[in-house]
């Protein structure tokens, strides 16, 4: 009895055995006001003069990371227009709460660590502090991303 109680086990043991392997990429994510944020959806679209704009989704919210080129360089936050973040929740009602750098309005970086010309795909880090544009009561003055990462995230070409 002992022997078939234990070839029972076994055989549940090795039947119960599952491999449940999940990857995430592409991936955009990162710490929102120090509570984890990740994108549903997230691409990003090369124009012509070569300035690379990164778009992250979540029900009603959109992430736009925008900088001048795909270079594995660091790109300041809060020195131009051509390098910028706006953050834009959607309440609702319907009203809009945008946040967003631009010169000599919040601070941070995006660091592009890889571009991969082959697969189209981009990799990196970002952070940073964006102000409410229209200093919108329901929302506080700023919006902080630490910690933020964005992993082979598919790159297009815009069509012009």
């Amino acid at each position: 009895m002992k022997k078939y109680f234990l070839f029972i086990v076994v055989i549940f043991s090795l039947v119960s055995c599952e491999e449940d392997v999940r990857f995430n990429n592409p991936s955009l994510q990162g710490l929102k006001d120090n509570v984890f944020w990740r994108a549903v959806e997230s691409k990003a679209t090369l124009a012509s003069d070569g300035s690379l704009l990164i778009e992250a989704y979540i029900k009603n919210e959109i992430l736009s990371l925008k900088i001048t080129s795909t270079q594995a360089q660091t790109y300041f936050l809060g020195t131009s227009e051509s390098k910028k973040v706006t953050y834009v929740i959607t309440d609702a009602t319907g009203d809009t709460i945008t946040f967003s750098t631009g010169f000599g309005i919040g601070d941070g970086q995006i660091v592009v660590t890889e571009y991969d010309d082959i697969n189209k795909t981009i990799s990196g880090t970002f952070k940073f502090n964006a102000e409410n544009t229209y200093n919108n009561p329901l929302a506080g003055p700023l919006v902080n991303f630490q910690q933020g990462v964005f992993y082979k995230v598919p790159v297009s070409s815009l069509i012009q």
